[in-house]
């Protein structure tokens, strides 16, 4: 069954071009990385997405659709979104160790074999943040950085912990079962359906509808039960807070005032960290910002962009 979204009509209009590249791990192997291009291919900016935990280069869509939608923002910009490794479309690291020191050196290495010119700005939604953080930290060279939804702090300190210590036991059990029996709890459309529901916060049945049908479509798109047991560690042992004094790029920082895996008063903390950033809250919305709060992430984004910095 096909649920339709009020987004349907701007996403018909995305234009989008896809490919693969190899890529290195850290011992020197190689797996193919999958992404889609928005934009011009030749532009001056290269804006690169990194999707969270779980998800795919679907998950933040609708936030290049509303970037590219109309005349606002300049057409000089090319956006990547790849999959990361052993989700989506993409690979797992033929080494193993989907660690955070793992996404991270790949990071580094799928923006080698981009090779993009001019500006390079980084945007890292959730898990990606920290992806984000730990590459540019370990010296990856960007101009700017965009963190959607940053988890600022870690992740069982939440105001909704409680929710991640069952999630942990969760994962525990996945991999404490036998292979085909994990694998099945991993992928149970009814845990899945209750992970979204406890991140969606907007009232609009359709919208809702719509949000639950995407998780139910990608949230389980990973290669096989160990990518996704490694990646979930990597999620809750680290956050963006162990990175921030080593990132001197501007930088800017979206959060949102419902947000049950970082409090707000944690992003106000995170953005003390950083020698250069500026924090943007958008209200009555979750840790879900690029599926219910689209456009407005799209307007702060296009305003960074523009040299017209936030304050």
């Amino acid at each position: 069954m096909i649920v339709s979204s009020p987004y349907d009509k701007i996403l018909v209009r995305l234009p989008v071009r896809q490919g693969t590249v190899s890529v290195r791990s850290v011992d020197g192997n190689s797996s193919g990385s999958r992404y889609w291009e928005y934009g011009a291919p030749s532009a001056t900016t290269t804006l690169v997405l990194v999707h969270g935990f779980r998800g795919d280069h679907h998950g933040l869509q609708l936030v290049v659709a509303e970037m590219l939608d109309g005349d606002a923002i300049p057409p000089d910009l090319r956006i990547v979104a790849p999959d990361l490794p052993g989700f989506g479309e993409s690979d797992p690291l033929p080494d193993g160790a989907h660690s955070l020191a793992g996404y991270a050196h790949w990071l580094g290495e799928f923006l080698r074999v981009l090779a993009p010119t001019g500006r390079l700005v980084l945007l890292g939604h959730s898990f990606g943040s920290i992806v984000v953080a730990a590459a540019i930290a370990d010296g990856i060279t960007a101009d700017d950085v965009i963190l959607v939804n940053p988890i600022a702090a870690p992740a069982l300190s939440g105001p909704r912990g409680i929710l991640t210590r069952l999630a942990v036991f969760y994962y525990w059990a996945a991999a404490t079962l036998p292979e085909r029996l994990g694998y099945a709890l991993l992928q149970n459309r009814a845990i899945v359906r209750i992970m979204s529901v406890s991140m969606a916060k907007t009232r609009d049945p359709a919208l809702r509808r719509w949000i639950h049908d995407q998780h139910d479509r990608y949230f389980s798109g990973f290669a096989n039960r160990r990518v996704v047991m490694e990646a979930f560690t990597a999620s809750v042992s680290h956050d963006v807070s162990e990175f921030a004094a080593r990132i001197q790029q501007p930088t800017l920082l979206i959060a949102a005032d419902k947000d049950d895996i970082t409090p707000l008063a944690a992003q106000y903390r995170l953005q003390a960290l950083f020698p250069n950033a500026t924090l943007r809250v958008i209200e009555e919305v979750g840790h879900l910002i690029h599926y219910e709060k689209p456009k407005p992430a799209a307007l702060l984004i296009r305003e960074f962009l523009g040299g017209e910095r936030p304050v």
